[in-house]
């Protein structure tokens, strides 16, 4: 099949464990508002995450009306706070900063403009006018993880991470205790591209990438998951070149970058487009959406990806999964156990 994707996007809602109302910080409702959005490293065209979020944007630009500017910090990210307190500066609002790497930031910033509502996704921030918007990363793992272990002909896979730390360490647990659900003594390597504080070097270096990947299929594996940003574009090469099956993040990569395809066996969905776009819209209507708005798989916040049928066989037995996920009889784990 084409796509058909494990979820059902109008029927997502925010799981907030902050406040969704509340005077100020936001526009009147049916009020012309003007979105301000600072990109993660490596910006629109990422095929990946930072992808994801722009979606969101043109989504809001085009149902909502409202205007929008984006903005991709330098290759350091040594800028993002000037971004941040530039666009709020400029009368954008609300602000988005996209990825963990603006936490202090946005929390900086929004000390400074109170009258301006932010948003910060995959973080932890803190303010009276702040979203964080944040998601299971490990239940979406979980399903991709038994995926692999579902398909692999030499009971050995592997995982490639782009930057050492408590977020990126939710896609290796969800993925290996979901492989470790089907197949026990299943081998799975795991390598990081760059160690925790890299500012999001690893999330840039598709060179290191592949040679991570082109190690792990050398040595057995033949499934690799990547949460490692635009780096994983050299897993995908080094899965093609090998003969090998790759699994993409956040976006269905299979459809945004269709020319490896043919090796991506699914993807682990994030819907961070989903999140601001529904980030927008709470504005808009007048109210301000603050702590942390939660995107799980009770509410299709995560998933995976069917494209290209290559797991068309397996699906009922990911989909009994993730029922026992969402009724809770099975307890993701969101950091490794070993």
């Amino acid at each position: 099949m084409m796509m058909a994707a494990v979820f059902t996007a109008g029927a997502l809602v925010l799981a907030g464990c902050g406040s969704d109302e509340g005077a100020g910080g936001g526009a009147a409702g049916g009020e012309k508002i003007k979105v301000g959005l600072a990109f993660d490293v490596g910006g629109r065209g990422d095929k990946s995450f930072n992808d994801s979020a722009a979606a969101g944007i043109e989504k809001a630009k085009k149902e909502l009306g409202v205007e929008a500017i984006e903005l991709s910090p330098k290759e350091d990210g040594s800028d993002r706070q000037d971004l941040l307190r530039k666009l709020a500066e400029q009368g954008y609002n609300p602000v988005i900063g996209v990825g963990f790497l603006y936490t202090q930031d946005v929390e900086k910033v929004a000390q400074e403009y109170p009258e301006v509502t932010f948003a910060c996704v995959d973080c932890g921030a803190k303010g009276s006018n702040v979203a964080n918007l944040v998601f299971a990363e490990e239940q979406g793992s979980f399903l991709v993880g038994a995926a692999a272990a579902l398909k692999t002909k030499t009971n050995h896979i592997g995982f490639i991470g782009g930057e050492e730390g408590a977020l990126i360490r939710k896609f290796q647990a969800g993925y290996e205790q979901g492989a470790k659900a089907v197949k026990p003594d299943i081998k799975i390597d795991v390598k990081y591209l760059a160690p925790e504080g890299s500012s999001g070097a690893g999330f840039r270096s598709p060179d290191k990438a592949k040679l991570a990947a082109q190690a792990m299929y050398q040595s057995g594996a033949d499934i690799v998951y990547h949460a490692a940003g635009q780096s994983g574009g050299g897993l995908f090469q080094a899965a093609k070149e090998a003969g090998k099956l790759a699994i993409g993040v956040d976006a269905d990569q299979a459809l945004t970058d269709p020319q490896y395809a043919d090796v991506i066996l699914t993807s682990m969905l994030k819907r961070v487009d989903v999140a601001v776009f529904e980030f927008i819209k709470a504005v808009k209507e007048g109210k301000k959406p603050t702590g942390f708005q939660k995107y799980d798989l009770k509410v299709d916040g995560v998933g995976y990806s069917t494209t290209g049928g290559k797991i068309d066989d397996v699906e009922a037995k990911l989909d009994e999964y993730k029922q026992k996920i969402v009724s809770g009889q099975i307890q993701v784990a969101d950091q490794p156990t070993s």
